[in-house]
């Protein structure tokens, strides 16, 4: 990220980012997408040096321009101010405009709740979700995200796309040349398919009603925002890697002692993970809260580090040379 010239912020907010989101077991957002990110950082669709501006419109709500920069980078900002109001008025609310995708919304939204916040976080995307009764995508995969605190270290953590899996997913599927499940993706007619290579659009999870939540996030970051929404939203991979996206962002952080003191909020949700995690399981492995497989893994990587596929490795060798940055790779 240094060498292809994006300022410090950027660096921060664009590596801790991809790294948190692989060590946490997303790979699909995580680390594999540091070639591209390069890639378009070089090639002008990311500005690496943006001038941030915040326009704070009324006392808790306010949007920032992000200049293009990267959504990692014009997240984590958003997500400071939002905390800087929330902190005076109780809540804080942040439209971004002008920006590129911010990869997993957990880690805006868990940098909130690591600080005490509850917090949502939302983005939208090109079109990739089958409409529902529709041939053809209109709305992107269109994540959202919910985080807040708790007595263990940990944050309750929901952080998912409307779709039954990301398009960077299906697209390990495809490099892989693995056969999908049934009902995650569906071919240009619109019907189902097991072929990631045949894939042209994802189904939305719980049908209609991920479809729904997919139209409200794309209120909340296309139209809110002012930003591009629809088919009018610039691919992320088949549209020129010069051409800005123009996309949005939206979060809102909270207070946690709005109605309850802090104390008893965090002790209440300590208690609410720890009751469903004791229901009774259909198998050996415990019920798990959102988040619970998250944390178990990150656990494991911080031992033994993040695990590469192949082609990932093979992109990051050519980075390394073309750079000149040592990249050591550690074989467990």
């Amino acid at each position: 990220m240094l060498k292809v010239g994006l300022d410090n912020h950027s660096i921060d907010s664009v590596a801790n980012g991809l790294c948190e989101t692989s060590l946490r077991g997303v790979d699909s957002h995580g680390i594999r997408l540091l070639p591209h990110y390069v890639n378009s950082a070089i090639n002008g669709r990311k500005n690496s040096k943006p001038k941030f501006i915040f326009h704070q419109t009324f006392p808790s709500i306010g949007y920032l321009d992000a200049d293009n920069g990267f959504g990692h980078a014009a997240g984590m900002k958003a997500i400071d101010h939002c905390m800087e109001m929330a902190k005076e008025q109780g809540i804080g609310i942040v439209g971004v405009t002008n920006s590129s995708h911010p990869g997993a919304m957990a880690s805006m939204a868990l940098k909130a709740a690591n600080n005490g916040y509850i917090a949502f976080a939302f983005t939208h995307a090109d079109s990739l979700l089958l409409s529902h009764g529709g041939k053809r995508p209109y709305f992107g995969t269109n994540p959202l995200c919910f985080a807040v605190p708790r007595k263990e270290s940990d944050p309750y953590c929901l952080d998912m796309a409307t779709s039954m899996i990301s398009w960077n997913k299906l697209l390990s599927y495809r490099s892989k040349n693995i056969p999908l499940e049934n009902n995650l993706a569906a071919d240009k007619d619109g019907f189902n398919t097991n072929n990631a290579n045949e894939a042209s659009s994802l189904l939305p999870a719980g049908s209609y009603k991920g479809y729904g939540l997919a139209s409200m996030v794309e209120i909340l970051c296309g139209i809110y925002t002012g930003m591009n929404f629809g088919h009018d939203i610039a691919s992320m991979y088949g549209s020129p890697i010069n051409r800005p996206r123009k996309l949005g962002q939206l979060y809102m952080v909270m207070r946690v002692d709005g109605v309850i003191n802090e104390e008893d909020f965090l002790s209440r949700v300590q208690k609410l993970s720890e009751e469903v995690r004791n229901e009774p399981s259909l198998s050996s492995q415990k019920v798990m809260m959102p988040n619970d497989p998250e944390i178990k893994v990150a656990k494991i990587r911080k031992k033994s580090g993040i695990p590469i596929d192949t082609e990932t490795l093979n992109e990051l060798n050519k980075l390394s040379k073309k750079y000149s940055v040592i990249l050591k790779v550690v074989n467990k």
